[in-house]
Order: C-alpha cells, then structure tokens, then sequence
C-alpha cells in the first residue's frame, strides 16, 4: 500500500528568517500587559515596536490614560534595570546624569550615576524640564553615552527612553526643541477608552480590591534576548521600490506647500527599522507598503511643523502625513 503524502501548497509561505521565538516573546509581553491593561492597543504595540527597532519613543495624551503605567508595567515583563525620573522645573542635569563627589579616603573626585544609567527610563512629563536639563537628554539619547567631566560613560544596552507628556497642560511647561523631539522614533497619541473598554476598566479595577498590579507581571525577555531580537530585526528584507516609496514620503514633506520644516533623513531610517520591527512581529520576513503607512504617521508628525497659515486653519500634522501618503503612488 502506497504511503500517502500531503501535496505541498505552492502559496505557502516559507520565512527566510525564523521569527517564531520573537513572535512568541512579542505575544507574552501583550499577554502579561493584558493582565492590568485594557485597550490601548496601538499604544502598546508601537512601544514593542520602539524596544525591536532600538528607539526611544515619546506618549503624549491627557491624565489618567495609562501612559505611564503602559511604559512601567511594559518594563517589567524585562528582566532588565528601570529607573523613572519625574521632570519639574527645578531639575538640574547633574539629577539625571550623576555627578562627581569628593571622596575624603582617598583624596579623589568619584563620579556617582544618576538615574539615567538604567536600561529603561522612564520620564514622567518630560516637558516640565527646562532646556538645560533637556540638553542633558541629547547625548544620551542619541548616541547612547555620556560625557562628564572630560570623561565618556556609555550606557548598557538596552537603552530605551519612554517619555510622557499632557498636551493640555501649558503653565509650567516648556516645548521641547525640534532636535530633541527628532531623537524619538515615536510620539505616540493616546486617547481615551471606547465606553466598552471604560466598563471592562472599571469591572477589572472592582475586582482587583487591594491587588499590586505590578505583582502581576511577569518578566518573559532578558537583556540578552532583546539585543538577540534587535539584530533579527536588521536581517527583515526591504525591496528597492518600497526603499524609494519611503524616500518619496520623506523627501515630500520637504515640499509641501502645508509645511514650513520637512522631515531628515533620520526620519527615513526610522520608518524603514519601524517597519522591519512590524513586519518581523507580524511574522513576515519582508515589509509591505502597508507597513510603511502604519508606522509613518507617529515617526513624522513631531518632525514636521505646519505652516502658519494651516495652523491657523484648524490642521494637523497628522492630517497632512495622513494626506501626503494618499498622494504618493503606492509600488507594486
């Protein structure tokens, strides 16, 4: 009797890079997040996103939105170091970076780290600093070290900032310059719960009584596996038409009569890692077009800034990237 063999699906997909640990990764951090977290589900899967792309990325939205227990609880299925470091107006770089104490034993100046020299940080309205203590942020945040007293201390990877601000708020606050918002791979918008989400809220916060959310979170990835994570990322294959479609995008914004400041060619680079990060969690070993649209609006609308004029009309920025990508010819 002949043995009986399935005959092969020639429209099955083979992926050329196993994916399947990072999915799985990818699905317990959700699972765990899902234990305390209702909704905000493109919140959490952009900051999953900004951990597999090695991006720092900024949550803006008004109080009581889980923005910052989203970044807090997301930091704990890690098994690696967190610090949160709430910014005011009298904070000085040197409580954020560390500073040199003079030790009496041995006659000599030791530099003591601040909360920055963590793994994840997590910055509590962000926009409450001045500029100075925000200047200390560039360094870090962009090449991942820091300079004090002459000397370079590089920070262990992963380092990842998640900020939060309240767009509502004005007094007290200071707008963070271009070149610091440049440095965030998103500005993440949260808004608020459906009124099915708010009932399920409230039934979950009913039956907790007394219960430490935080206890019920599980650390699922080590340090190890992030950076293991973060270079299967890099191997996610990009065409040269859908390269040159994200170039159009970004090269459009320099051009738009509703822009005063396009985007840079950061921009670019970060569309493309977002959307190998996307893909790859999607369980694609290649990027789509529609990946490329998904993660374009939250990595250039903090890039872009209106002209006068639009502003004046009621425009966002959201809504001209939004518009910008309908009107670029999507390659096939």
């Amino acid at each position: 009797m002949e043995d009986k063999t399935q005959d092969e699906n020639p429209l099955e997909f083979n992926s050329r890079v196993d994916l399947t640990k990072l999915q799985e990764a990818v699905s317990q951090i959700k699972s765990e997040l899902g234990k305390v977290i209702i909704g905000q589900k493109d919140m959490i899967e952009l900051l999953i996103i900004s951990i597999l792309a090695n991006g720092h990325s900024l949550i803006e939205g008004v109080p009581g939105v889980a923005k910052t227990v989203t970044a807090k609880l997301l930091a704990k299925t890690m098994n690696v170091d967190f610090s949160r470091i709430q910014f005011t107006p009298d904070l000085m770089p040197s409580d954020i970076l560390g500073t040199s104490i003079f030790n009496v034993k041995t006659s000599e100046f030791e530099f003591k780290k601040g909360p920055i020299f963590s793994n994840i940080i997590l910055i509590d309205e962000i926009n409450r600093a001045p500029a100075k203590t925000q200047a200390a942020l560039f360094e870090a945040m962009a090449e991942r070290q820091i300079t004090i007293d002459g000397e370079e201390y590089d920070m262990q990877p992963p380092f990842l900032v998640f900020a939060t601000q309240n767009p509502v708020e004005q007094e007290g606050t200071y707008r963070l310059p271009e070149a610091q918002l440049d440095r965030f791979l998103f500005k993440i918008n949260v808004n608020y719960p459906s009124l099915e989400e708010e009932v399920q809220i409230l039934e979950s916060k009913h039956a907790q009584k007394n219960t430490n959310v935080e206890a019920l979170i599980n650390s699922v990835l080590s340090a190890k596996q992030i950076a293991e994570y973060q270079d299967v990322i890099k191997q996610i294959i990009v065409e040269d038409n859908l390269l040159k479609y994200i170039a159009a995008i970004v090269n459009n914004t320099r051009t738009n009569a509703n822009l005063y400041l396009g985007a840079s060619p950061r921009a670019s680079i970060a569309i493309m890692d977002a959307s190998k990060a996307l893909a790859a969690i999607s369980g694609r070993d290649f990027i789509t077009p529609d990946d490329i649209k998904k993660v374009a609006s939250p990595i250039l609308s903090h890039r872009i800034i209106l002209t006068p004029e639009r502003e004046m009309e009621g425009f966002t920025a959201q809504k001209v990237v939004q518009q910008l990508i309908e009107t670029i010819e999507i390659p096939r």
